[in-house]
């Protein structure tokens, strides 16, 4: 059916338009045209406000629907945390493995790769994140099964990638070298510094080697002092580098939010993640992570010591924080959900954004930016 939503502003992944309307036809986007112009054969919808836009890209999931990624690296588990993600507008994710074994890591990229030959609908790749950090910055990452990289390790994700479209992959300097990385760039990994103690040299030493993006900028990694800027200020400073931001105001206050997007004003530099846990699209109150209970409280997720573990956030929440709280223009705020996380990755397709003959998978946002429906 053909079918012409106004009334919301529509937009397209990098251009926010009013008094517009978004064409599909039995969800197959042809184009968004001035609301005077739609076509004579288009029923037309008028929304209450809101806003129209592509499903969100989200480059960091470790969970949702009450599963965590590395208890079930499985096709089934696979598609119950992106329908998890989808009750909230997620439309692709790289579901995300946290510091674990061999075997674990093995067994999800096969599950990955057997969920896109399957064509489970949001997963677009994967992000492994670790097992090669720093002990110093570990986070809720379980020490005893963090490690150096070994020639092994990276042969198995030389392969990984000729197997798996995306491949998102949060290392640390102290625990690979700059050849790895720049092998592993070569073969087509995002290679992502995160979890590490580095100084500002050698983080643009990794950047240099091909390194492309930061991890969840500002949390578990060397701050910007006075005399060592270690990688927050290599991420602030340096041109071409990306970084995923957990826009909660827990994890990053509103303030250094505020510099972080002042000093990477460039389109695409930074984008959002979730950074989500089990938790997401759920009602459980608490779970396991590598044996140790994590707690859910007043929208914080937690080890018994205090330790952050994951975030307890959806993107319209980010988005609400992100313009309300914040101060961001809404255009660019949007952008960092949609268009600019799908700039970073190898194999984007049509995520992100609205491509002509292709299936729109948008998603409509009320004028509080709360998720109502898909189209």
């Amino acid at each position: 059916m053909k079918r012409a939503y106004a009334g919301a502003e529509i937009f397209d992944g990098s251009t926010l338009r009013s008094d517009s309307a978004l064409l599909l036809d039995g969800g197959v986007y042809h184009g968004i045209v001035p609301t005077r112009d739609i076509p004579n054969d288009y029923e037309i919808e008028t929304l209450p406000g809101g806003t129209i836009l592509p499903g969100f890209v989200d480059l960091q999931v470790n969970g949702g629907g009450g599963i965590l990624f590395n208890d079930d690296p499985s096709v089934e588990g696979l598609r119950t945390i992106a329908q998890a993600h989808a009750t909230t507008g997620t439309r692709a994710l790289l579901p995300t493995l946290i510091t674990d074994t061999p075997d674990c890591t093995k067994a999800a990229v096969d599950a990955v790769e057997a969920a896109m030959r399957h064509k489970v609908p949001g997963i677009i790749g994967i992000h492994l994140e670790g097992p090669h950090l720093s002990l110093a910055k570990k986070g809720a990452h379980d020490p005893a099964l963090i490690r150096p990289m070994t020639d092994a390790d990276e042969a198995f994700l030389q392969d990984a990638a000729r197997r798996v479209p995306n491949i998102m992959l949060t290392v640390a300097p102290e625990n690979v070298t700059n050849a790895q990385i720049t092998r592993l760039s070569n073969a087509g990994i995002i290679v992502s510094l995160g979890h590490t103690d580095c100084s500002m040299a050698d983080a643009q030493a990794a950047f240099q080697a091909g390194a492309r993006c930061v991890t969840h900028l500002f949390n578990a990694m060397s701050q910007l002092g006075s005399r060592a800027p270690g990688l927050v200020g290599a991420a602030l400073d340096t041109g071409g580098i990306h970084a995923g931001l957990i826009a909660d105001d827990i994890h990053v206050h509103r303030a250094s939010i505020r510099v972080a997007l002042s000093a990477k004003h460039a389109d695409g530099s930074v984008f959002l993640v979730s950074d989500a846990m089990p938790t997401a699209g759920s009602d459980i109150t608490e779970f396991r992570l590598n044996g140790r209970r994590v707690l859910r409280q007043n929208g914080r997720l937690i080890l018994e010591d205090g330790t952050l573990a994951g975030a307890d956030l959806t993107f319209p929440r980010a988005l609400d924080v992100l313009i309300n709280t914040v101060g961001c223009d809404k255009a660019f705020a949007l952008s960092m959900v949609t268009g600019y996380p799908a700039r970073l990755l190898r194999h984007p397709g049509t995520v992100g954004g609205f491509t002509s003959g292709g299936q729109a998978r948008a998603i409509y946002l009320d004028d509080h930016l709360q998720y109502v429906r898909g189209f």
